[in-house]
């Protein structure tokens, strides 16, 4: 059996977070799906649920983070390709993110990051894969 996550995200607003990530090319599992939270599907064994704060709440006794002076996660996301990179940060931008850095190229790496409307950082990387090869 391989091993899944489920990343667990606070949002402020489910619908413009589904709104949001659906324009970036996500999907959502509609069995995982309701006012309070969906599952966004990442990739085969990746999902991120997003859930509306007041629910979040009721799995931490901890504060939410106050995402516009505090981080307490960066999703970092690999990519096929750089062009993939730029193509989805391209259409996280476009859906109304905003860029968080400047674009990273350290030698094999390349990548970029973006805030989501309630300031998760994503970052997406690519690495060569030649440049794993011994």
């Amino acid at each position: 059996m391989s091993r899944k996550i489920f990343v667990n995200l606070p949002v402020k607003d489910l619908n413009r977070s589904i709104d949001f990530f659906t324009k970036c090319g996500f999907s959502f599992d509609p069995r995982f799906t309701d006012e309070n939270a969906t599952c966004m599907v990442v990739g085969e064994d990746i999902r991120v649920m997003l859930l509306v704060e007041p629910f979040f709440r009721s799995f931490s006794r901890r504060e939410i983070p106050d995402t516009a002076r505090t981080s307490e996660v960066l999703v970092a996301l690999s990519a096929e390709s750089r062009e993939e990179v730029d193509e989805l940060v391209e259409r996280a931008l476009d859906a109304g993110a905003e860029a968080h850095g400047e674009p990273q190229a350290d030698g094999p790496m390349y990548g970029r990051s973006f805030t989501d409307p309630d300031g998760h950082i994503w970052e997406v990387m690519w690495m060569d894969p030649t440049a794993l090869e011994g």
